[in-house]
């Protein structure tokens, strides 16, 4: 009967969700437990008392007159309380959730909590990870993680859902890309399935956004992506995001997301320090089934300092360049492995030091990158300068903008969006680019 009941209060509620009379119907209302106390009365128990009081009564009256319909009979409904011990995930006992049970996040099985090295660079992330995993909707809601790139963001919050999907496996959750959030909104405005697309999101218990920062510019993605997020909140589901900026500093992103995303906590993973890089290396390996000698791993968390990523890639190569050589691991092969790395990771890349690889390129001078000139001969160095400082350097938005002449940080932002573009869309260009960054990585 329970079953059936459910059926019944689903198709009832997407009657009074369609009609045009201004109903809101709140997602707390949406999973509540339905049973039948007799022939004209049905129970709608609710997880929290005052809730019951919350209903309008135009609300009462579109569900009982949408009931009605279904069941060929009138029928008043009794707002209860549901029992504490009863509470739980709704989709857990609801057969129209199941299609989000079926839709489990993919994750990267190594990327657990686990394997994950901690250190002064991550350490209140990687707490503030591991609270949400254990109390997903309690801890830190919403959390934000934002980071260059290959420092661990991804790692983290796919952790939480490892850790998540372990101690309750019958919580609804989806990880994925903003990417990939952007493409199924588009795709469900073309097949017209809107709302089943809403449906889908806004009755999660867990939602993982992986790249917010892909919003930018948006407009109608956006507002669909507030929607979800106010109901989400506000049903107080866990919201995660991770993102390249701080909220504040991604172009383009509605202010009202903005102070969203700031509303739980907003984390910062920095570069490794050298403790935390040997460790990587050594964890690498071992994943590998390998264990490096001493002298090797120093050598690598040396020469290697900017990411997470381009650590475990030069593990990678050292071990597989000792095994097409045949030959025992030592540092003069680790050097070998990395010749074309080895001084491509200086201690402190300054945004002097990128200026002046820029300007040898362009045959330009620094006064006229700092200047208020504007001429495209000026304004793409300068542009290019801010783009590699956004991604070599820790220096702030603000910082950069400074050293060009006191320019804000919408400018440098605005050199980063169009440089990353250029980049993305010709090659010729990306090649330049990237000859400009092994000049200034190997200085």
């Amino acid at each position: 009967m329970a079953s059936s009941m459910w059926d019944l209060w689903q198709l009832a509620i997407a009657r009074v969700q369609g009609e045009s009379r201004g109903v809101d119907v709140p997602p707390w209302l949406i999973h509540a437990r339905v049973s039948e106390l007799d022939p004209s009365r049905l129970a709608v128990m609710l997880p929290e008392a005052p809730r019951g009081t919350e209903v309008e009564a135009s609300l009462r009256a579109a569900l009982e007159r949408a009931l009605a319909q279904h069941m060929g009979r009138r029928v008043s409904l009794e707002f209860q309380t549901l029992p504490t011990e009863l509470v739980g995930p709704a989709v857990a006992t609801a057969p129209h959730g199941q299609f989000l049970l079926e839709d489990r996040p993919r994750l990267n099985p190594q990327y657990t909590f686990e394997n994950f090295i901690t250190g002064p660079c991550n350490r209140m992330a990687h707490a503030a990870a591991l609270a949400v995993g254990d109390l997903p909707g309690r801890a830190y809601n919403p959390l934000f993680i934002h980071a260059s790139v290959g420092l661990g963001k991804t790692h983290l919050i796919q952790a939480l859902c490892h850790k998540i999907n372990q101690n309750r496996p019958d919580v609804a959750m989806m990880y994925m890309s903003c990417e990939d959030f952007v493409n199924r909104f588009i795709t469900a405005i073309e097949r017209g399935q809107i709302e089943e697309f809403r449906y889908r999101f806004r009755y999660l218990d867990v939602l993982v956004i992986d790249d917010i920062h892909f919003l930018a510019d948006k407009e109608r993605t956006q507002e669909e992506f507030f929607h979800t997020f106010n109901t989400l909140y506000q049903a107080q589901k866990q919201v995660v995001l991770s993102s390249d900026s701080p909220p504040q500093e991604i172009p383009r992103l509605e202010e009202r997301l903005v102070s969203r995303f700031k509303w739980g906590l907003v984390v910062r993973i920095d570069r490794p320090s050298y403790e935390t890089r040997v460790a990587i290396v050594q964890t690498k390996a071992r994943l590998r089934g390998r264990e490096l000698p001493e002298e090797v791993v120093k050598y690598i968390a040396t020469v290697i300092d900017t990411n997470n990523r381009e650590l475990e890639g030069a593990v990678v190569r050292v071990l597989g360049y000792a095994s097409l050589c045949n030959r025992h691991i030592d540092v003069d092969l680790a050097k070998e492995a990395l010749r074309d790395l080895v001084g491509a990771h200086p201690k402190n890349i300054t945004i002097q030091t990128i200026a002046d690889a820029v300007l040898v390129r362009y045959n330009s001078r620094l006064a006229d990158l700092q200047s208020k000139r504007r001429a495209q001969s000026v304004t793409m160095p300068r542009q290019i300068c801010m783009y590699i400082a956004r991604r070599l350097t820790g220096q702030s938005l603000q910082e950069i903008g400074a050293f060009f002449g006191g320019r804000d940080h919408t400018t440098v932002l605005h050199a980063q969006r169009k440089v990353k573009q250029m980049v993305a869309h010709d090659p010729t260009f990306r090649g330049l680019v990237e000859a400009i960054e092994r000049d200034i990585l190997r200085t």
